[in-house]
């Protein structure tokens, strides 16, 4: 009877562990279509854009997206994925990965995407927008926001 309960605890173990890596393998391909999505829609025109990421998931996110290779340093990228602190002063268009980072990077990221409560969430700063020239299709207008 006893080995009996062991053997239903492991199997009911390992499909929670399946389970597990089938969700957040999920949620990892979700993102990664969503920044494919956002990337290719900040740099329209960019036939071979340069990434850098200031962390290792953040530069597996981007790993598998068409048209990119990863610029060694900041200030080398065309689209930057922060997730960590902010940056100075770089040149290329800042996305972050938390809101609390959104906030303090108000006045240089153009947007984020982040995960609240268990569901992907994308806003674009407006004002960050115009001073980079970017015009987001239609289909993006309800993500943009004046004020966070």
């Amino acid at each position: 009877m006893v080995e009996y309960g062991v053997s239903v605890l492991k199997k009911l173990l390992f499909i929670f562990l399946l389970l597990t890596s089938l969700l957040f393998g999920s949620d990892l391909k979700t993102e990664q279509r969503i920044y494919n999505l956002i990337i290719h829609t900040l740099l329209p025109n960019k036939e071979d854009i340069k990434v850098w990421g200031d962390s290792l998931h953040n530069k597996e996110l981007l790993n598998t997206i068409p048209n990119v290779r990863f610029a060694s340093s900041p200030q080398d990228a065309d689209f930057l994925l922060v997730s960590k602190k902010p940056l100075q002063d770089p040149q290329g268009i800042i996305f972050v990965t938390d809101f609390n980072l959104l906030q303090k990077m108000k006045k240089s990221a153009v947007g984020g995407f982040f995960w609240q409560k268990g569901r992907p969430n994308i806003l674009f700063l407006r004002k960050n927008l115009q001073k980079k020239s970017i015009q987001l299709p239609e289909s993006m207008q309800d993500y943009i926001e004046d004020e966070i």
